[in-house]
């Protein structure tokens, strides 16, 4: 689950991360309030969306006066933001963040994810702050420092001044980025996050370590114990149809393809959308309905998959392993006389009871192609729809 970026500075603050004093709003007149509380005579304007790259696009402005505050909150609020990470599509900005300005020394980049080659957590840090961690991985690899941390010890202090050194740093401001590094971790850490990322964090003229932006992303499956966090997703963020899939416990994310695809099991779902781009089509989306498909679940698959418009053939690939190839065929029949369903569907289930589900497709007299291989599903899906 991903947040803005004033709610994952609610949570660094609870941790001790030092952030700028700052506060959201949800129109112009919120916004010229804010200034006002906040105080000083330089404040940063920022749109608040799902998306980096915001001052790129127009979303992020430095204003001298309240005039400035409120001209510019009201080009912001509701305009279309496109950023990389957006799309041509962009986003529709509904909130902003109104900050105190900041007396910017140095621009540095600090983020902690999981390292899945090394099935441990890694805090990163850069001097390359402000620009996009990707290209600097890409051209100049070298300058992003890098402790891994083991699982059983945590982050340790020496491992906060490597990387403190590591960045220039010296004297007070050395042990302030110690102390934001250490404290950094424990809001990771604590909260369940699966990205924390600060780009930039900044080194202030009074030697202070600033998150200036705020980046934290948290593991679904850990949000039970976080219903403050749960309480902080903005479905305006978020795609309609996953959110309509998470409501059934269905893995789905959008793509831009027209070739529907349903599978049980995440690799396997992975491994699908890859033989379709061999075959000459395009995947419609990721769908994972789980290893215990049944009626239900594949039902609310289909319809989910059919919701998109551009979806012009369906590809079932189920391998039963725990789930039984039969209790599949079985759902995929019902779901499709419930739905009506009209598209080309290609149909390839192996492994348990998969003769029996071959023959209660075949005496559906519903109009399924059914699949022998993995490679003929593709090849069968794909020219069904330049038919």
């Amino acid at each position: 689950m991903k947040i803005h970026e004033y709610q994952a500075k609610e949570i660094l603050k609870k941790f001790g991360v030092p952030t700028p004093k700052g506060n959201v709003a949800f129109s112009v007149d919120d916004a010229v309030r804010a200034a006002g509380s906040i105080g000083g005579n330089v404040w940063v304007v920022k749109a608040q969306i799902h998306a980096g790259g915001r001052g790129k696009g127009g979303g992020v402005k430095l204003a001298r006066s309240p005039e400035e505050v409120r001209l510019f909150a009201s080009q912001i609020l509701g305009m279309r933001l496109v950023t990389h990470q957006t799309g041509p599509e962009g986003r529709i900005v509904k909130r902003l963040l109104i900050e105190q300005g900041i007396s910017i020394a140095k621009e540095l980049y600090v983020g902690i994810t999981l390292d899945r080659a090394k099935s441990q957590n890694v805090v990163m840090a850069s001097t390359e702050g402000g620009v996009e961690i990707e290209k600097v991985a890409a051209e100049t690899p070298e300058k992003i420092l890098k402790e891994t941390i083991h699982p059983a010890l945590g982050f340790r202090e020496f491992q906060a001044r490597k990387l403190a050194f590591g960045l220039g740093l010296t004297g007070d401001a050395l042990k302030n980025c110690v102390k934001f590094l250490m404290a950094l971790y424990r809001a990771y850490d604590e909260s369940d996050a699966s990205l924390a990322e600060i780009n930039p964090l900044v080194l202030n003229t009074d030697g202070q370590i600033i998150a200036l932006d705020a980046k934290m992303n948290f593991d679904d499956n850990a949000l039970y114990r976080h219903p403050d966090i749960v309480a902080m997703r903005d479905l305006d963020e978020e795609e309609p149809l996953e959110i309509e899939a998470s409501k059934y416990n269905l893995n789905y994310i959008k793509l831009d393809g027209n070739v529907g695809c349903m599978v049980n099991g995440a690799g396997l779902a992975m491994a699908t959308m890859d033989i379709i781009k061999l075959a000459g089509g395009e995947p419609a989306n990721f769908l994972d309905v789980g290893g215990g498909a049944n009626v239900e679940t594949v039902s609310n698959g289909f319809r989910i998959i059919l919701s998109d418009k551009n979806v012009k053939a369906v590809l079932i690939n189920i391998f039963g392993g725990i789930v039984r190839c039969d209790r599949v065929a079985n759902g995929v029949v019902e779901a499709v006389r419930q739905l009506n369903v009209s598209l080309p569907i290609v149909v390839r289930l192996e492994g348990t009871n998969a003769e029996e589900a071959r023959k209660i497709l075949a005496d559906s007299v519903l109009n399924f192609s059914v699949a022998t291989s993995f490679q003929d599903a593709a090849e069968k899906v794909t020219s069904a729809i330049t038919k």
